[in-house]
């Protein structure tokens, strides 16, 4: 059964899942759902759960435990951590079917769009379903611009088998595809949602006490 879209100010969970195991889970209000494109948005104060490498890393800067996060993914160990979400607001837009999502991180400086290589969305009760790639693109507020991030843990992903041959070749595609967008500013490049200000009326989105429920 396909679940329901969702209604615009509504909460959806946005989860990492591997395995049937939950490695993030971040409560975000909706503000589209409809012909495959889910446009979520999350603001400073928000509560989510992250893996504990991670947390740490955030506040130490240690990069050596951020990569053990890479190893702990693949071997299906890690912790959560409550991690209250700081300093801009994050308006995120997912397409069905493709192997990533499209972020603008809003604050008082132009608004950077931040591409995350994922595994295409699946539709839960409490919202989507994804999983992180380990690799991201940087690109420039007037897409004059770009610049790969993490490519490290993407190889090291590789590596130790967390990203096979399949996804790698999904991964590849999914690149080019996004390169060719940006130098076109079409699809979710031709969006600006960089005006974005969540409604004094919606309360923070908080996580159901289901969000690690499989």
């Amino acid at each position: 059964m396909t679940e329901p879209p969702f209604a615009p100010g509504s909460t959806a969970v946005r989860r990492d899942v591997r395995r049937n195991k939950v490695w993030t889970a971040t409560p975000n209000r909706v503000l589209a759902d409809a012909d495959g494109v889910v446009a979520l948005a999350c603001w400073p104060g928000v509560r989510m759960l992250a893996p504990a490498t991670w947390t740490h890393w955030l506040r130490t800067g240690d990069d050596v435990v951020r990569k053990q996060g890479v190893d702990d993914l693949a071997a299906g160990r890690w912790d959560l951590d409550p991690w209250t979400w700081q300093d801009t607001t994050l308006v995120s837009e997912f397409r069905s079917g493709q192997h990533f999502s499209v972020h603008r991180y809003l604050s008082d400086r132009p608004a950077t769009w931040y591409v995350n290589f994922e595994l295409p969305y699946r539709r839960t009760a409490i919202g989507i379903d994804t999983m992180d790639l380990l690799l991201d693109l940087e690109v420039e507020p007037d897409l004059s611009g770009y610049r790969w991030k993490d490519e490290d843990e993407y190889a090291q992903g590789r590596r130790i088998g967390l990203i096979d041959d399949a996804t790698h070749a999904e991964v590849t595609a999914a690149r080019d595809q996004v390169l060719a967008l940006v130098e076109a500013a079409e699809g979710p490049f031709a969006q600006d949602r960089s005006g974005f200000v969540a409604d004094p009326a919606w309360p923070l989105p908080v996580l159901p006490d289901d969000a690690l429920s499989r």
